[in-house]
């Protein structure tokens, strides 16, 4: 194919600090008490406390504990891990969890702790309000906060933008040898892939992962930033991320910004369903010893605020009217989304798990 040179639009906003997973349990401020495995929450003052456990592993989280803090006097005391680690953790806890709210960065890994009974159903006006129904379980048991676009990176000295208009483009032969990807067990993929099954069916699902697979330039590997970082060396000429990835790397260093610009964005199926969008999520744990200031958390969480701390270094979307669009996000705006209920996500996790066993996409 003819190479042609292009670059990347300007991006401006921060760079993302990613925390230090010390301790399971971190204190948002010093004096804040740890909640450990088994343990009773521990009350401070009238206004008492909320117990997070929490999947996001971010610097800037501490400023948003601590804001909560400062406008109600509920204390906030977290624990940092993966999910999976998280959701053994209260498997392990029990009844006696001192879990509040459970915080992930997939609905589809929210639905693994609904479906282990760790969640509980919640009503609140100001939720339901500010949260749209597409991004919420049904129920209640869970709250889309943010959202987070799962995008094409491309080449485009190799590769030109009608070749990576859908995704089911990284299956065309044509793409032979080009396509980077993360593992299958990821997350991010299982919930993309549930959202085709709910679109395609299973059979056409797997015929897509298949021609993917036979299109990878290397076996699945690292993270989202490390597919970003083999396109932009030559290593393939394509790779699926979420779009937050390549923005944090387009407002860091140098070396990180030229990385960017060697890459451009496709937002896939905008004559079709839409590009596949996911959420940073929140329930109420199943056993809250502190209910009311939990649903408190989330509804703080729920205001221009709230998704101002949670947006602003990590490049996600804001959910709520009226907040502020970070720095940044300038080409990730004006395109079609999926409207795929993300309730349903969970629903179809094991089939593209199996799928995506049989295709070999390991």
């Amino acid at each position: 194919m003819k190479r042609i040179l292009a670059i990347a639009g300007p991006v401006l906003g921060l760079v993302l600090g990613l925390a230090a997973c010390g301790n399971p349990a971190t204190p948002a401020s010093p004096e804040a008490p740890a909640v450990q495995a088994g343990e009773a929450p521990a009350e401070t003052g009238a206004a008492g406390s909320v117990n997070i456990y929490s999947a996001r592993h971010y610097d800037s989280d501490k400023a948003m504990y601590a804001t909560f803090e400062a406008e109600t006097g509920i204390r906030v005391n977290v624990r940092e891990s993966g999910a999976p680690e998280l959701l053994e953790t209260m498997r392990a806890e029990g009844s006696r969890s001192p879990a509040d709210i459970i915080i992930a960065s997939d609905a589809g890994a929210l639905y693994r702790f609904q479906e282990a009974g760790f969640t509980q159903a919640i009503t609140s006006e100001k939720l339901t309000a500010a949260i749209p129904a597409q991004l919420r379980e049904k129920d209640g048991h869970w709250f889309g906060l943010t959202k987070r676009y799962r995008i094409i990176v491309y080449d485009p000295q190799v590769v030109s933008a009608n070749e990576v208009t859908t995704y089911a483009d990284l299956a065309d032969p044509r793409l032979k040898g080009e396509v980077c990807v993360r593992s299958s067990t990821n997350i991010y993929n299982l919930s993309l892939m549930g959202e085709i099954i709910g679109h395609v069916g299973a059979e056409a699902a797997e015929e897509w992962a298949r021609g993917v697979v036979a299109n990878l330039a290397r076996k699945p590997q690292g993270g989202d930033t490390a597919q970003i970082e083999a396109v932009a060396a030559g290593e393939c000429a394509v790779a699926l991320v979420n779009h937050y990835y390549w923005v944090r790397l387009a407002n860091g260093s140098p070396e990180e910004r030229l990385k960017t610009t060697k890459t451009l964005l496709s937002f896939p199926d905008q004559n079709g369903n839409g590009t596949h969008v996911n959420v940073v999520a929140a329930g109420v744990a199943a056993n809250s010893p502190s209910r009311e200031n939990a649903i408190r958390f989330l509804e703080f969480l729920a205001t221009p605020q709230g998704q101002e701390l949670l947006t602003a270094e990590t490049k996600d979307i804001p959910v709520v009217a009226g907040s502020a669009l970070p720095a940044g996000l300038e080409q990730v705006t004006g395109f079609k989304e999926s409207d795929f209920p993300l309730s349903e996500l969970g629903v179809h996790q094991a089939e593209a798990q199996a799928i995506f066993d049989r295709a070999g996409w390991n």
